[in-house]
């Protein structure tokens, strides 16, 4: 029964608080990363994952991980960004994180579409006393990417082996 309510809401509540925070304040806080991969340890072996197992999804998260400290030290994402989809591949391993790519991209580009037209537009003096808004409407101003790579997970999760073994 515990095992099955981690599964159910560890990954899904992080992902949804990651994406709430680099809205709020452009930020991904480690204690995201910290707690996912704390969870997915203990629940790897709470299920009886084989070390095997457990070293191929350590193995995607860490690809994702190297890769992603090159794109922020070229400074084309945050460091937030680059911890939350690599601990997020480590939930994923190999056999979704394909699929977790493209859709983080897909998310990513409607996104920064979004950002782009609003930005273009007047911002309304009602939203205008919001400091989170006026970033987001600045033009120069960066893309809460945490936001499709969280999406992008919850829409992935569901078809992993990790919910395929919850029982209702």
């Amino acid at each position: 029964m515990l095992t099955q309510a981690i599964t159910l809401v560890l990954l899904p509540a992080m992902m949804a608080f990651a994406a709430w925070s680099d809205l709020f304040t452009m930020t991904i806080a480690n204690r995201i990363s910290l707690i996912l991969v704390v969870g997915f340890v203990l629940l790897s072996i709470m299920i009886g994952m084989s070390a095997t197992d457990m070293l191929m999804h350590v193995a995607a998260g860490a690809a994702v991980l190297v890769v992603g400290f090159v794109f922020f030290s070229l400074g084309w994402i945050g460091g937030g960004d680059a911890k939350l989809a690599a601990v997020t591949a480590l939930w994923l391993g190999f056999a979704h994180l394909f699929e977790y790519l493209i859709y983080s991209s897909l998310f990513g580009g409607a996104l920064t579409l979004a950002l782009i037209q609003f930005r273009l537009l007047p911002l309304p003096a009602v939203l205008a006393s919001r400091e989170w808004i006026e970033r987001l409407h600045h033009r120069g101003g960066g893309v809460p990417y945490g936001i499709a790579l969280a999406a992008a997970a919850l829409v992935v999760y569901p078809h992993t082996e990790w919910m395929s073994s919850v029982r209702f």
